[in-house]
């Protein structure tokens, strides 16, 4: 049994310009299904979080509507409306059915997921 911590693999997904901004798209990142985020405003930001919501028990988020509820940035699946954390994957309404929250970067461009 190994003791070490899980190291990130980080996976190139699609070009920056790929993703409309305040949208999402949907990747297959290592057989798993990856919504990702681009966020406009003040700084910016990109998000991923599992695309699966278990209360719809369909693979939907990334075409849900971003906004935001107090100062959490939160993405509405398009089928129940229930709101998802996009820093976090907790789901509001439902914490049990909360989604993995994933690191992303970008370099020369090129979005790259973390899992």
């Amino acid at each position: 049994m190994s003791t070490q911590p899980h190291a990130l693999r980080w996976s190139p997904v699609c070009t920056l310009d790929d993703i409309a901004p305040n949208t999402g798209i949907c990747a297959l990142v290592n057989d798993r299904h990856v919504a990702v985020f681009h966020v406009t405003g003040e700084t910016g930001q990109l998000f991923a979080i599992d695309n699966y919501d278990p209360n719809a028990q369909a693979s939907v988020l990334s075409r849900g509507l971003i906004g935001s509820l107090g100062e959490r940035i939160v993405v509405a699946s398009p089928i129940y409306k229930h709101h998802f954390d996009l820093q976090s994957g907790e789901c509001l309404e439902a914490p049990e059915n909360s989604v993995n929250a994933y690191a992303v970067r970008v370099e020369d461009r090129v979005v790259h997921v973390a899992l």
